[in-house]
């Protein structure tokens, strides 16, 4: 247990609802202590834990009991039944305005804040500057907080937080109203703190909750759904909110086993520029995803677009992702898209169909197969795995429905890279540095 940071057994959480307010009152004074609720669940039965330096994700709908968890989690409410064991000092940057006096100033509100944190007031006197400097909210910080925006709210309370040293933090949506930039500091304050600490991130950004986190847990309904790896927890949570819109329209299926492709070899290039070399292969054996049984995927492969193509890839080359499918059933407007992720599964880039489909109206009648094309610039990859999702879909950019949707579809296998800095390479045609005053 000494490297478990957090630790829920069998949480649960009940309120008593009530028609009527004076029904209330009925149930405390009836001599045979007659209901007059019904029970809400808002947590049942909820079991996980996080080691000491994990960071955990919790997704879930509007809802689903991630607050109410939350609050558990940080002393807010009291469970009903079941245990919660967190070790570590545990910061939290909740619902907006939480822990705040609105009639209190900025100023004011750091040191309330400090002192319900367990901080002297001496303590706060040396965190004061740091923490208004991180706030960055100007003369606001003299004002009454009841006049500040939801921008500003969060600002204060996560330069609190960030200058007060937690073990364990805990970051709900409340991120999400944040202006970019301000938003790209807390990013980076939460990157350094996940060297040290454990983080539990809320959040309707399933890129975001990949990229933060290597675990999670999806609430639905106050009940847990799924455990494990963000990457699985994500798409299980994906497919099930497509299943939620399409209704008994389309019946979503799993795909986790072997699907009938067209004969492909793997295929192997050598990245030229930036020494990268590039390991692509078809996965459709092993893909994971979900189809409607009204289209197949049957194909995805990246080609050479140049006359003499060799076995080298060179970044920054002309290249063609290829996509072939199967229809079941009539498709009056199908779209054909593919999306390279990177192993955290954040979008890098994609395209689909639909500009072309647009101007063009192109039906696929049961039986027959369809193609996509798509030439673009291959751009320089860093080391690391890349996935490209592939998906045949039905309709247009606001009403379509995903038949076949394939996490990954092809994979790509890239090391040696030099590129240094971001997401992906620039091929720089010039760097030059010069002196322009000689001595």
């Amino acid at each position: 247990m000494t490297d478990i940071a957090i630790k829920v057994e069998n949480l649960t959480k009940v309120y008593h609802l009530y028609d009527k307010p004076v029904d209330r009152l009925k149930e405390s004074l009836h001599p045979f202590r007659k209901k007059y609720h019904n029970d809400f669940y808002a947590l049942k039965d909820v079991s996980f834990e996080v080691k000491k330096g994990e960071s955990l994700g919790i997704i879930g709908k509007n809802g689903a009991g991630k607050s109410t968890l939350l609050k558990i989690l940080t002393g807010v409410l009291t469970p009903t039944q079941g245990q919660v064991n967190v070790r570590g000092k545990v910061l939290a940057l909740l619902e907006l305005g939480t822990g705040f006096n609105p009639e209190l100033t900025g100023i004011e509100n750091i040191y309330f804040n400090g002192a319900i944190l367990g901080s002297s007031r001496e303590e706060m006197d040396q965190k004061i500057d740091a923490i208004i400097e991180f706030a960055d909210i100007g003369d606001y910080v003299h004002q009454q907080v009841k006049t500040y925006s939801s921008g500003m709210y969060v600002r204060l309370a996560f330069g609190v937080i960030a200058n007060m040293d937690p073990e364990v933090l805990i970051v709900d949506e409340a991120l999400a109203v944040g202006d970019a930039v301000f938003t790209q500091k807390c990013m980076r304050y939460i990157r350094s703190f996940q060297e040290r600490g454990t983080l539990l991130f809320v959040s309707h950004d399933i890129g975001a909750v990949q990229n933060l986190c290597q675990s999670a847990v999806w609430l639905e309904r106050g009940q847990v759904q799924k455990v494990g790896t963000a990457k699985a927890v994500a798409e299980a949570y994906l497919q099930s909110t497509l299943q939620e819109i399409y209704g008994d329209k389309e019946q979503l299926k799993t795909v986790s086993t072997e699907v009938e492709t067209f004969a492909e070899t793997p295929q192997t290039h050598t990245t030229v520029s930036y020494e990268a070399e590039i390991t692509g292969r078809g996965n459709f054996a092993s893909a994971k995803g979900w189809s409607s049984g009204v289209a197949e995927l049957l194909n995805l492969r990246l080609e050479h677009l140049s006359p003499e193509p060799g076995e080298v890839f060179e970044g920054g080359e002309q290249v063609r992702i290829v996509i072939e499918a199967i229809a079941y059933q009539n498709l009056f407007s199908p779209i054909l898209g593919f999306i390279v992720k990177d192993r955290l599964g954040q979008d890098l880039f994609g395209e689909n169909t639909l500009p072309f489909s647009a101007s063009k109206l192109t039906q696929v009648k049961a039986g027959q197969k369809f193609r996509a094309e798509f030439d673009f610039c291959l751009p320089i990859l860093p080391n690391g795995q890349y996935a490209i999702m592939g998906s045949v879909a039905d309709g247009d950019l606001n009403n379509n429905t995903q038949h076949h949707y394939l996490h990954d579809a092809y994979i790509l296998d890239v090391s040696s890279s030099k590129v240094r800095w971001g997401l992906v390479g620039i091929q720089f045609e010039r760097v030059i540095l010069e002196i322009e005053n000689e001595l």
